[in-house]
């Protein structure tokens, strides 16, 4: 990922420091789970524990010459140690290795994005909770349709996060698995037992059937989970870039002091950060779909999907982060205009009132059908001459010979909209 969108603690869990580390953690761990089996000396697996190593440097040369990367990060190690040394990957394949030092590096990564989760959550709360009466016009086909508020709106959103969570969640279960299980899954290099030893020391699940890799569905569950993260973010960003539109401008992203909008025109301030976000949540679909064609490999075991995950796991995993990261501080620092929600919602001559008219003729035994009929006609008529339709109401002898003129006005209020909002705060416990 460019460094523009990685931030330090998520790039750390991918760079290559930390991927060999990983793997010299598995291969520590087997040797010392060797000793406890008693097919290696305590003190050799001491030893190994002590003074094993690697250069990235060297690495990166051997890969050149032997076009493998964990033979190279093997001949690094065994640079580091003396006789002892044979006893590093003994009955491993690179498999073992490399998937569960995988599982490691997905375990950190999901609980970076765990706290971003939480972080995001928090000021949503806030913002939902602070904006819990601020009425605002709901709509509906991008048509006013009725009175909502702006914190409903967001307690939405806070719910949305919550369920993202529980997945995230679910996927972390899922991947931080380890498996060493020997060339195509068999254990008979190295028996159950070590594996045990081993994911238990790592403070990993077991991959309880594996071939010579940890199944994909697993890996393909975690990366549509970030995709679906990404989906809700896109949807959050979208719903702010749609609120800061001239003509509408209910709501704005932060804009610092210095910040430009346009090379050309200086009044522009963009939603950028929002739109970032809404492009940056394609990426993560299109990791989705790689992830899902990764579960399908070849008997037991191809590599088709190596070449991906190098590039999905650390890519997803960061951009995600990134996002997470941008949108809470778009939410943080948002530009609430309740004013102009007010003004909005009068632009459509109390059209929003509509159904409370509808119903209000209904009670009085009109058919639904007629009912709705002498409302549409008087809507229509207030959208084609940009007349109140309270006022057309008024005029209407098949409405006032029905609905007295107090009644009507009782109709026309904004506060009938905020009877029941408290409802869905005190259900999120808000």
């Amino acid at each position: 990922m460019i460094p523009r969108y990685s931030r330090p603690e998520m790039a750390a869990v991918w760079s290559d420091q930390n991927k060999f580390q990983r793997w010299l953690d598995v291969e520590v761990a087997a040797v010392e789970g060797w000793a406890e089996l008693g097919q290696v000396p305590k003190e050799a697996a001491a030893k190994i524990r002590r003074d094993a190593g690697f250069d990235v440097g060297k690495i990166d040369e051997y890969i050149r010459i032997t076009h493998h990367d964990v033979t190279a990060f093997l001949r690094s190690v065994a640079e580091t140690l003396g006789e002892e040394g044979r006893y590093v990957h003994f009955g491993l394949t690179s498999s073992d290795v490399w998937d569960t030092a995988t599982g490691l590096q997905l375990r950190d990564a999901c609980d970076i994005l765990l706290k971003d989760i939480d972080a995001l959550s928090a000021v949503l709360e806030k913002q939902a909770v602070a904006h819990r009466d601020t009425l605002c016009t709901g709509r509906t086909h991008g048509v006013h349709a009725e009175p909502t508020t702006f914190g409903l709106k967001l307690a939405v959103w806070v719910d949305e996060m919550r369920r993202n969570r529980k997945r995230l969640e679910s996927a972390r279960e899922a991947v931080a698995v380890g498996a060493i299980s020997g060339t195509v899954g068999t254990h008979a290099s190295c028996p159950p037992e070590l594996e045990e030893i081993v994911c238990k020391h790592l403070g990993l699940g077991i991959e309880a059937a594996s071939t010579q890799v940890i199944q994909r569905d697993r890996h393909a569950q975690f990366v549509t989970t970030l995709a679906l993260i990404g989906a809700s973010l896109e949807k959050f960003a979208t719903e702010i870039r749609a609120l800061q539109k001239t003509e509408v401008r209910e709501a704005e992203e932060p804009f610092d002091e210095g910040q430009t909008g346009s090379s050309a025109m200086p009044h522009k301030r963009n939603p950028e950060l929002c739109e970032r976000v809404t492009g940056l949540a394609r990426i993560l679909r299109g990791y989705a779909v790689t992830s899902m064609e990764n579960v399908a490999l070849w008997h037991e075991r191809d590599i088709s999907h190596s070449s991906t995950e190098r590039i999905v796991f650390p890519d997803a995993t960061l951009v995600l982060d990134y996002m997470l990261t941008i949108f809470t501080g778009v939410m943080e620092r948002l530009t609430v205009f309740p004013e102009h929600m007010r003004e909005n919602l009068e632009r459509s001559y109390g059209l929003v009132f509509s159904q409370r008219v509808l119903l209000a003729l209904i009670e009085t035994g009109l058919s639904r059908q007629d009912a709705y009929a002498i409302v549409q006609r008087n809507a229509m008529q207030a959208w084609k001459s940009r007349t109140s339709f309270f006022d057309l109401l008024l005029e209407d002898p098949e409405v006032t010979g029905r609905i007295s003129e107090e009644h009507l006005r009782g109709i026309f209020d904004y506060g009938f909209y905020l009877t029941n909002i408290g409802a869905t705060f005190e259900r999120l416990g808000l």
